[in-house]
């Protein structure tokens, strides 16, 4: 029936010493896409974050702010960076924001390509 295995949690390449787990997706929303683009070439520029895709089509949001419904066109940035980034670019992006309380939402990278995480982690300071 079922397997009693223990089963590693750890990617096929981090057997060899190559974990890459340092890796983070930042999930921004921005209310314009210039300003999704000012905010994804300053991040970048200052080694910040490796890459910034920016969704061209906006997303609808509807979120409660403020005891009301708001309903609103955004756009998403995903952004990739390192644990070692992630503090210094969350102040950036802050900084650099519109939003009162900007949406900044980091995942971990638990897998991938080796070549990719080995320049994302090159990209970054």
């Amino acid at each position: 029936m079922f397997s009693t295995t223990a089963v590693s949690k750890k990617p096929p390449h981090a057997e060899k010493g190559e974990t890459g787990l340092d890796g983070r997706i930042v999930l921004v929303t921005v209310r314009t896409l210039s300003e999704g683009r000012r905010l994804a070439r300053t991040v970048v520029k200052k080694r910040l974050a490796a890459c910034v895709n920016i969704l061209l089509s906006p997303v609808n949001s509807i979120y409660r702010w403020k005891e009301k419904v708001e309903v609103t066109h955004e756009y998403y940035l995903i952004i990739k960076t390192t644990d070692r980034c992630y503090a210094e670019l969350e102040r950036e992006i802050v900084k650099l924001h519109s939003y009162e309380v900007p949406e900044i939402v980091a995942l971990p990278i638990s897998a991938g390509l080796p070549e990719y995480l080995t320049w994302l982690r090159a990209s970054v300071s």
